[in-house]
């Protein structure tokens, strides 16, 4: 469900799908090739949430943006089911566990993990290219080769299945 508020319409970028049961409220603007799951909430009612390309919203995500703020989540970013985010910035090709919370003006840098079920505290920063975990969340390692290669082929995943969606559309069952 898209929803004008306070002058302001979500934007939904070609070939993205946005689920019939996800929230998307106001200024936000969602890229090319995006996945926006089942009961996803967008909120763009005080501020301006970006999402970039071939980014996949998993089931459950919360997204609200600062007062008055922008929330840049980049491209091919993966943000797991349930997760809470808050923050200004999430970096290109990053991942968002399950259940991670992401705090009022957190941000994380390019190809960063936060593991399930971590809180990034309230303007907390995690650097390019780490995992971190924990509450707080804590740098623990370096990402690999191998993350980059799993991470990848998740993304790819839900490019493909947001274009399956558009293209054979759900049927209700009763």
């Amino acid at each position: 469900m898209l929803f004008e508020f306070d002058g302001n319409s979500p934007v939904i970028g070609r070939d993205s799908y946005v689920s019939e049961t996800a929230q998307v409220i106001g200024d936000v603007v969602i890229g090319d090739n995006c996945y926006v799951g089942h009961g996803a909430i967008l909120r763009g009612d005080y501020g301006h949430i970006e999402i970039g390309n071939s980014t996949a919203v998993e089931e459950g995500v919360v997204i609200h943006s600062p007062p008055k703020g922008l929330y840049l989540i980049g491209k091919s970013v993966t943000i797991g089911h349930g997760a809470i985010l808050h923050g200004n910035v999430i970096g290109d090709f990053s991942v968002i566990g399950m259940g991670a919370i992401l705090s009022i003006f957190s941000e994380t840098g390019e190809w960063t993990i936060v593991g399930e079920g971590s809180l990034v505290r309230a303007n907390q920063k995690i650097a390019d290219r780490v995992v971190a975990v924990g509450n707080p969340a804590k740098v623990v390692r370096d990402i690999t080769d191998g993350d980059q290669e799993l991470w990848n082929y998740g993304k790819k995943v839900y490019v493909d299945l947001a274009l399956k969606y558009l293209e054979k559309g759900m049927t209700l069952i009763q």
